[in-house]
């Protein structure tokens, strides 16, 4: 698919989304785009869904399901093991890990969405570079 066929896509599901968090999804959304631009999206497991061009392994994926959530789960695609020693710093505390490879980002709401929005720019392109070798 190419990438005008994939932002048309995205750009769709978002403009037929219902979501009590649409605001805040579509701020996430341009945060991620701007954090790193050489990130493709695509609609993945019912979301948005970010990746490097030409690669099938998302690094950055939005959840909005069950309910009203927003979450980011950041991983390292279909491969990545748990074994390998990886390791990612979090400063600011913001991510849940729910696997050695595999860390949530969640949003309780708007404010804690603004309060995190400040320092995740910079998690998103150190995660990017170093999940993307």
């Amino acid at each position: 698919m190419a990438v005008a066929e994939m932002l048309s896509a995205v750009d769709s599901y978002l403009d037929d989304l219902t979501h009590a968090r649409k605001d805040e999804i579509l701020k996430l959304r341009q945060l991620i785009l701007d954090a790193v631009p050489d990130l493709v999206e695509r609609i993945k497991w019912n979301a948005p869904s970010f990746g490097r061009f030409g690669s099938d392994d998302d690094r950055i994926t939005m959840r909005l399901h069950p309910g009203d959530r927003l979450q980011l789960i950041l991983h390292r695609g279909a491969k990545a093991g748990a074994d390998d020693l990886f390791r990612f710093e979090d400063p600011d505390k913001i991510i849940t890990w729910a696997a050695p490879d595999r860390g949530v980002v969640s949003f309780k709401d708007a404010a804690d969405f603004e309060a995190k929005s400040a320092v995740l720019p910079e998690i998103l392109r150190r995660w990017v570079a170093c999940t993307s070798r």
